[in-house]
């Protein structure tokens, strides 16, 4: 019985080596189970159904996955588009469409000279740094795809990002962010945000490079 398509594949003689299962491929990216059905479910992945109704996702959309997340981290600083003299970029991270916007609008108030830039996980803000070369980072943690733990552990891993200014804002209670391994100098906010005293952590560290 011939499989049915998940996301308008197109039928090509099976070849068990090119396929792998939800959880093989979790095991391989290193993201949960439930990232990966979500990656499908949006065509970040290729899959097709069995006709038993499991998943089989196609091994070249996994190997073009991981060729982002290693050209985003890999990219040397000197690709990063230039910033306008005396302004500087922002990245901030944050699943919330809704959220991404107010930060937007509340940072645009703040005289301070920002290029805002966003991305909705820690995946497509590891693509944004190496685009862009952000001088700091403000970023949710529980995010789909790579969340935030997993991001600054990639990024304080790679000498050419290990210095780069982070600030967490999350819904999750901060025992449950130490004990998860947040790194101890990366300031910490609840949400909502706080803005006035989130506008001072960007300001102290935006500092020391504008010194």
């Amino acid at each position: 019985m011939k499989p049915t398509d998940d996301h308008a594949l197109a039928e090509a003689p099976y070849d068990p080596s090119a396929f792998c299962s939800t959880r093989q491929a979790a095991d391989l990216i290193g993201v949960s189970h439930r990232t990966i059905q979500l990656w499908v479910e949006n065509g970040a992945l290729q899959a097709w159904k069995t006709a038993g109704g499991h998943r089989r996702i196609t091994m070249a959309s996994i190997q073009k996955l991981l060729d982002q997340r290693r050209a985003a981290v890999a990219a040397p600083p000197a690709a990063s588009e230039p910033v306008a003299a005396g302004r500087r970029r922002v990245l901030i991270v944050d699943d919330e469409a809704s959220l991404l916007r107010l930060y937007e609008l509340e940072m645009s108030t703040w005289d301070m000279n920002l290029d805002i830039v966003k991305a909705a996980n820690g995946f497509e803000a590891l693509i944004r740094i190496g685009e862009q070369r952000p001088d700091i980072l403000v970023s949710d943690l529980s995010m789909p795809g790579m969340d935030g733990f997993r991001m600054i552990r990639t990024l304080r891993g790679d000498p050419a990002y290990a210095g780069m200014a982070i600030i967490v804002v999350s819904g999750l209670d901060r025992p449950t962010v130490q004990a998860m391994g947040l790194p101890e100098d990366v300031p910490f906010f609840p949400k909502p945000a706080p803005f006035a005293a989130l506008r001072r952590a960007v300001e102290e560290a935006l500092a020391p490079a504008a010194a």
